[in-house]
């Protein structure tokens, strides 16, 4: 039984070998898309930070939706002290209650997200709940790949958020779609300091 676990495994090394020694570096920045009902897609775009940082990577973020709201990320890369972090949301849509002042705090924050894309100064930059903003036409889809195109050769980009659109799902190099299962919220539990913020 062993050596027959052992005759797989040496095929599917090889297999697999081969398969990676014809990949590509495509020698620029890659679109990521996380998206989707469940719970995590901007945690994992943080979790991509801390693997950029880990390289010595230099990153920015730009949070579209949460505005003021006080969470843990922020908090642990503010006394990091090595990430860009701009937060240009007023806070929750149903908050604001106010559809031009979320399309202008939309575009400002798309505005500064593409000249950091276009500075050449970044090699990761995440753009936290941009597919909110498109999701109520605060931003056109045309537009944020028009930045996408636009953005330096070294700059990859995640973007977060649910119900990203069919358009920037084509273009994007990678796209996640997080499946709720289960939520806590749904149970009557509110959100937890460290687990949901």
């Amino acid at each position: 039984m062993s050596d027959d676990h052992k005759t797989k495994m040496q095929e599917r090394q090889t297999e697999q070998r081969k398969k990676v020694s014809e990949l590509v570096d495509p020698d620029k920045g890659l679109v990521l898309v996380h998206t989707g009902a469940g719970k995590g897609k901007s945690s994992s775009a943080f979790g991509v930070i801390v693997r950029a940082l880990g390289w010595k990577q230099k990153v920015g973020v730009i949070q579209f939706i949460k505005g003021k709201w006080k969470t843990g990320e922020r908090q642990f890369f503010d006394r990091l002290g090595e990430v860009t972090w701009h937060t240009m949301g007023e806070g929750f849509t149903w908050d604001t209650q106010d559809k031009d002042r979320d399309i202008a705090a939309a575009q400002a924050a798309f505005a500064k997200g593409r000249e950091m894309m276009e500075s050449g100064d970044y090699d990761l930059i995440v753009m936290d709940e941009i597919n909110i903003a498109m999701r109520y036409d605060y931003l056109l889809v045309e537009d944020v790949i028009a930045g996408l195109d636009a953005r330096d050769e070294r700059t990859g980009v995640i973007l977060t958020g649910r119900d990203a659109k069919a358009e920037l799902c084509d273009y994007a190099d990678l796209v996640t779609e997080m499946t709720e299962v289960k939520h806590p919220f749904k149970a009557g539990i509110k959100a937890q300091r460290g687990v949901d913020y």
